[in-house]
């Protein structure tokens, strides 16, 4: 019932900045939450961030609070994840994600973010 599709990855230096687009398509209007995962090559997947959708409180992990900020744009149905001074180790697949009813229900395909030194 909803598509998501990420995109805005690709290289980066470490230091700089990306910015991670991901739209929703489909049946959106019962949003719980959605949120941002990434896998690491022999890692499993690591929660990221959420943002919730009545109250518009966000939920961050440890390795990225102060770094990386997800918000989101109504008019475009757009969520974003904002990376400010990525490190080599936040190399991995990322991830966007929707929960209607309190758990992750979709998953995008993911977007390759590469983090250079």
């Amino acid at each position: 019932q909803v598509q998501l599709v990420e995109s805005g990855g690709g290289l980066v230096q470490a230091g700089g900045s990306l910015r991670l687009s991901c739209a929703a398509s489909g049946r959106t209007v019962s949003t719980y939450a959605m949120g941002w995962f990434r896998q690491a090559p022999g890692k499993e997947r690591e929660f990221l961030a959420q943002i919730n959708w009545s109250n518009n409180k966000t939920y961050y992990a440890i390795s990225v609070k102060g770094r990386f900020t997800i918000s989101r744009d109504n008019a475009k149905n757009t969520v974003y994840l904002q990376m400010n001074t990525p490190k080599p180790e936040d190399t991995a697949v990322y991830y966007c994600a929707y929960s209607s009813a309190g758990s992750y229900d979709y998953w995008g395909q993911g977007t390759q973010v590469t983090v250079s030194s």
